[in-house]
């Protein structure tokens, strides 16, 4: 499965300047397939690359897991190139 060809964006919503700030530059909901895939963060990182992080939950030992998560970090790269390439091309982030 080509994942970049099977991913649409459906959603983007801009974070506040005080996320955008702290590196959150909004949200994003996709369509992948047959599923939709809510609440990814697209991030600014420290070093300025902008990424996009995957949902998680705490367990109460305080432990994260992710919700869902690329198979490899070859899946990763794809995932991102497509959505932040999406994103560039409707003018809503600037890599």
């Amino acid at each position: 499965m080509n994942a970049a060809s099977d991913i649409r964006i459906r959603t983007w919503v801009a974070g506040t300047e005080a996320d955008v700030r702290s590196g959150l530059l909004g949200f994003v909901s996709l369509e992948f397939g047959p599923l939709i895939l809510d609440s990814l963060t697209v991030r600014r990182t420290a070093s300025g690359r902008i990424a996009l992080s995957f949902p998680e939950r705490q367990d109460r030992t305080g432990r994260r897991h992710a919700i869902y998560r690329p198979l490899d970090d070859d899946a990763r790269v794809a995932i991102e190139h497509a959505v932040l390439g999406e994103l560039a091309r409707q003018q809503e982030v600037t890599p």
